[in-house]
């Protein structure tokens, strides 16, 4: 198994597990174009996370998702970003991915 992935039950805990501010910084929301990554981990700080918010130049806010060990997307919502999915399937706006 690659290390950008995970068996499905791993990445299950991982997305159910609450996840706490790393620190007290405030993070502005971003301005077009932009991109913030707010760290955050589990409550017995084993694990380590990153909520990302980013923004497309003309759609407002595109998406939010929630990363695991650093690179794995556990969850993303997709506000402004249509497409299709690996199986043809057309996928509207807005949507909900989450691991598999």
């Amino acid at each position: 198994m690659s290390s950008d992935s995970l068996l499905q039950v791993d990445a299950d805990a991982l997305f159910r597990m609450e996840k706490i501010k790393v620190n007290n910084d405030r993070w502005p929301f971003p301005d077009l174009g932009g991109h913030i990554e707010i760290p955050l981990c589990s409550d017995d700080q084993r694990e380590h996370f990153f909520l990302d918010i980013s923004r497309k130049r003309i759609a407002l806010t595109t998406k939010y998702q929630t990363r695991a060990r650093k690179t794995i997307v556990l969850a993303r919502l997709d506000f402004n970003s249509p497409h299709r999915n690996p199986d043809d399937s057309e996928v509207g706006v807005p949507h909900l991915h989450l691991y598999k």
